[in-house]
């Protein structure tokens, strides 16, 4: 039974995005690992871009300074 958590940025991924992410690791996970679709659990974490950060800065205050 293969889970696989995926960790995003709250940022405007739509429910159809998500469910292509979900079918498509799902497909490669059967297709490279011969594992079954209905065992198969894939989770999708949005993360705050508050919570989220890389280089001593927040994604939130990255994605500012990108923007401006």
């Amino acid at each position: 039974m293969p889970f696989v958590n995926v960790l995003i940025t709250k940022d405007g991924a739509t429910r159809e995005q998500k469910a292509q992410v979900i079918k498509e690791i799902t497909d490669t996970l059967q297709r490279v690992l011969n594992k079954v679709p209905k065992q198969t659990h894939i989770v999708i974490e949005e993360i705050d871009t508050d919570n989220w950060g890389f280089g001593g800065e927040t994604t939130t205050v990255i994605r500012k300074r990108q923007a401006g």
